[in-house]
């Protein structure tokens, strides 16, 4: 039996993780078992999600199967594009240099800051009374 050729990337933005497979193929995508355009709805989050396989011009030429979780559906969005840019080195790190000079390999650290105690919320203060 002739082993899967697949190629795996983890892919993290705020809380949100995706797993991504990059398979050979035809450019068929899945998300949690859906497709593609019924999972990301608007175009702004299919762009972000197909933006690496559009810059390395390999679109066509991979399936690309993804499980996301947690987090909302732009950061999940994101969390793809990141995990099919490290999916891709793995297949050829020559890669890395274009994907870097993109920015596609840069964990985006922003998250939402906590609530403090004392405090309405991260940083606003409940309203002050001097009398």
């Amino acid at each position: 039996m002739a082993d899967l050729v697949q190629y795996y990337g983890t892919g993290r933005r705020k809380s949100a993780i995706a797993r991504v497979f990059l398979r050979p193929g035809t450019g068929e995508w899945k998300v949690n078992g859906k497709p593609f355009d019924e999972y990301f709805v608007t175009e702004q989050q299919r762009a972000a999600a197909k933006r690496t396989l559009a810059i390395t011009e390999l679109a066509s030429s991979f399936d690309v199967i993804t499980t996301v979780s947690s987090g909302g559906v732009s950061a999940q969005a994101d969390a793809v594009k990141m995990g099919v840019a490290r999916a891709l080195i793995q297949f050829n790190p020559e890669l890395r240099k274009a994907l870097k000079a993109e920015g596609l390999l840069t964990r985006d650290a922003r998250v939402k800051e906590r609530k403090k105690y004392g405090q309405k919320g991260a940083r606003k203060r409940f309203q002050f009374s001097k009398r």
